[in-house]
């Protein structure tokens, strides 16, 4: 007789980082990882409607708030260095290097946001990429809100890390 019992493949099947065994929250212990170079990359898009877009473009950015891609820049360099402080289980990371570029699209009236973080670790700098986007992301938004808040973000993810004991790239 045949049982349609699943079976256990629990110690082939990834598990969450932040949850112990017994279900418990608590920070990754990373003492005993090696130090290696790590980095990581990640993309977000703010849309607007094609007027607004072509409004923006007109005036390469710059708004009567100042530009918004220099001031989401910053805001992104910013998000990234405070990640730990915003993401309860992130390590603090001593980063040594954060990249953010602008690209305006005119096939989807869109900003896509990218930034590139670095730091030698034991641990890895994805989130504070993802955070640096989103930050870069929101910042856009308030910068061009006043025009339209018919203002989508998103398409936030990581695109690829380095370092540690896996690399990733997207697919």
């Amino acid at each position: 007789m045949t049982t349609n019992q699943p079976t256990s493949s629990v110690a082939t099947q990834p598990q969450l980082s932040h949850v112990t065994a017994d279900g418990d929250i608590h920070m990754v212990d990373v003492s005993a990882k090696t130090i290696t170079t790590r980095q990581a990359r990640a993309t977000g898009t703010v849309s607007f409607d094609q007027a607004v877009y072509a409004q923006l473009k007109a005036c390469a950015g710059v708004t009567k708030k100042g530009s918004i891609t220099q001031t989401a820049h910053i805001a992104g360099i910013m998000a990234a260095k405070k990640t730990s402080e915003l993401i309860p289980l992130c390590h603090a990371i001593a980063l040594t290097g954060i990249d953010m570029q602008f690209t305006y699209d005119d096939a989807h009236a869109a900003i896509t946001v990218n930034a590139t973080v670095r730091a030698s670790d034991q641990t890895g700098v994805e989130m504070e990429a993802l955070t640096a986007v989103s930050v870069a992301c929101l910042t856009l938004y308030d910068m061009t809100k006043a025009l339209s808040h018919d203002i989508i973000i998103g398409d936030i993810k990581l695109i690829s890390k380095t370092g540690g004991k896996s690399d990733y790239v997207s697919h």
